[in-house]
């Protein structure tokens, strides 16, 4: 990926876009969510005085209300959970942030609002999720059986990157395909690097899309789908 496809990361944090979604954004969201095939849901996990937990909530919302109805129930759903007052719950999937979004058991998971661009990931997403389809090239899905290490991969994004739904997208269907596989071995964590600014600067991002493996950074910028199933397999051997 050539240096003008990056998102440069700015120093001064814009604002981050919130849950509202116009008018033209809901009837565009009905007819993408219109493909589900199958129920989903989301856990939502919030604090208090948080912000874009309320925001989150309210994003999640909208896609309760353009999903599907099948026998009288929305194929997409959430359901909150509280990381003071169900700390046990949460314990259970790793889950320390707030807001987070998580499918599976919490093998795929948005750190912080997955709004402005990442909308487009949290929606395909969600309709792999629901044919229970990744998508992967079959020589990925091969690769992935030889996976027998725990990987976490993290997906620095900013809600302006355009490229950054792509990415996080990847990440999630490995995680998706380990899953489906019965390993369940990898996490796909894509992180709001403003909203988590620690996190950016522990791994120095300048750029976004910027993918994090076992800690370790992989890639700044889109990678071929082969090139990062490869350096997941590299990377978890040496963990």
């Amino acid at each position: 990926m050539s240096a003008d496809e990056l998102t440069p990361l700015e120093t001064e944090n814009p604002m981050v876009p919130g849950g509202d979604l116009d008018p033209d954004m809901q009837e565009a969201l009905k007819e993408a969510l219109a493909d589900m095939k199958g129920p989903v849901e989301a856990l939502l996990f919030v604090k208090d005085k948080c912000y874009y937990c309320e925001e989150t909530r309210k994003l999640l919302q909208h896609f309760v209300d353009a999903s599907p109805t099948v026998d009288g129930k929305k194929l997409f759903s959430f359901r909150v959970i509280h990381l003071d007052k169900n700390g046990e719950e949460a314990k259970k999937y790793s889950i320390t942030r707030a807001p987070t979004v998580a499918f599976i058991e919490g093998y795929i998971r948005y750190t912080g609002i997955p709004s402005g661009e990442e909308i487009r990931s949290l929606v395909e997403t969600i309709i792999r999720l629901s044919e229970g389809e990744p998508g992967l090239e079959e020589e990925s899905k091969e690769k992935l059986k030889r996976l027998e290490k725990p990987v976490k991969v993290e997906v620095i994004i900013t809600p302006s990157c355009p490229y950054c739904p792509y990415a996080a997208l990847m990440a999630n269907m490995v995680a998706f395909e380990s899953y489906l596989q019965g390993k369940k071995l990898v996490i796909a964590d894509t992180v709001e690097a403003y909203e988590n600014p620690d996190i950016a600067d522990k791994y120095h991002v300048m750029s976004v899309p910027a993918i994090a493996i076992n800690e370790v950074v992989a890639f700044v910028g889109l990678p071929y789908e082969q090139d990062f199933v490869d350096k997941i397999l590299e990377l978890a051997n040496k963990s």
